[in-house]
């Protein structure tokens, strides 16, 4: 674990988080806690656990920090088990015990199949959970036997589950046989392509503002941002990256973020380790604009409009302050929507995103 007393600026990070030397930090009035798993054996063998989350950590204490009010701690790793599984059992009881205690969780990893263990530590807590991946590929191939190739399979159709909605943001079609886009529809699960993301990032704000759990395999960046990935050219530029790691940061439900699939070995100049702490940075800066945003029982907080359609009728929600929008559901409940569906609802057509909802409730 690296010391927060190396030389660092009083504005740079390295002074402000809390961080663990000789004993655990006091997490009490934390807004974020950083916990590290360098296990890459889920990549399949001669992988073995790396130093990649030290790594992360080195460029990011010396980020400079711009807001004192959100507090940050970093409770250091998680050790590599006998095996695979004792790794997930300890990432998972560290993960839920931090999210029991109402703390949002950063995972440093670690292979994305890391992302089980994440998702377990719902499951511990019994908790129904919507979940996001990013990534350029989705997870489903059964013909590998590699945890970090096959894990959603089991995380998506594993019984008892926890997963009331899953989208994947910035799958590459190359990389996906078309029959797991058809079972992630039959499942009623939301798939978006890199490229359409790419087109109206702000589309995906909602569905991330929804989720409970976020996972980001840095396979979805395009390698020169993040020349750590050697899966593929294209995907997200780092800009891009840091706009999706902000939304999870504003969202009032996430509760665990992980960023997957750093191998500090195959970096260049340190660049994507440098690019993952920019994602950190502005999770971060999600965070300090998030914080205190009025849900939607607040009604005083936000401004009401009604639509009457041929075929159904519904309220929106304009939040006054960050001007974030919900949308009324066929259930009466809320969801998290764009401006762009009011618009569509207001021209007597029925927004997508409010049809998906429907569908998921039959």
């Amino acid at each position: 674990m690296l010391s927060d007393d190396e030389g660092y600026f009083d504005t740079q990070l390295g002074k402000h988080i809390a961080v663990y030397e000789e004993s655990l930090p006091d997490i009490t009035e934390s807004d974020l806690v950083i916990v590290g798993c360098g296990e890459t054996r889920g990549n399949g063998p001669g992988y073995n656990q790396g130093n990649s989350p030290d790594e992360v950590r080195k460029e990011l204490y010396r980020l400079f920090y711009w807001h004192d009010s959100i507090n940050i701690a970093d409770i250091g790793n998680v050790k590599k088990g006998a095996d695979l599984a004792d790794t997930y059992a300890a990432l998972k009881t560290v993960v839920a015990d931090l999210i029991d205690k109402g703390k949002k969780v950063l995972i440093l990893g670690g292979s994305h199949d890391l992302t089980m263990a994440q998702y377990g530590a719902y499951g511990s807590l019994e908790r129904i959970i919507e979940a996001t991946c990013v990534d350029a590929k989705i997870d489903l191939n059964m013909d590998t036997g590699l945890p970090t190739d096959n894990f959603l399979m089991e995380m998506l159709t594993g019984e008892p589950n926890y997963i009331k909605h899953y989208n994947h943001i910035g799958f590459q079609s190359y990389f996906v046989h078309p029959h797991m886009l058809e079972t992630i529809d039959k499942l009623r699960f939301d798939c978006f392509r890199v490229g359409k993301v790419k087109e109206s990032i702000e589309e995906m704000e909602p569905a991330i503002r929804n989720s409970h759990m976020f996972s980001f395999d840095i396979t979805a960046i395009q390698h020169a941002h993040a020349p750590a990935n050697r899966t593929s050219p294209n995907g997200f530029t780092g800009e891009e990256a840091c706009t999706l790691m902000k939304y999870a940061g504003m969202s009032p439900n996430i509760s665990s973020i992980g960023i997957y699939g750093y191998d500090s070995d195959m970096d260049v100049h340190a660049l994507t380790a440098k690019q993952i702490t920019h994602m950190i940075w502005y999770l971060v800066d999600g965070i300090y604009k998030g914080k205190g945003e009025a849900m939607p029982h607040e009604h005083e907080s936000f401004n009401e409009f009604s639509v009457i359609g041929d075929e159904y009728e519904t309220k929106f929600l304009q939040n006054k302050q960050t001007h974030r929008w919900w949308m009324q559901t066929h259930d009466g409940k809320y969801t998290a929507c764009t401006y762009a569906d009011y618009l569509i609802a207001s021209k007597n057509e029925i927004p997508e995103r409010w049809l998906r909802a429907l569908e998921r409730s039959i």
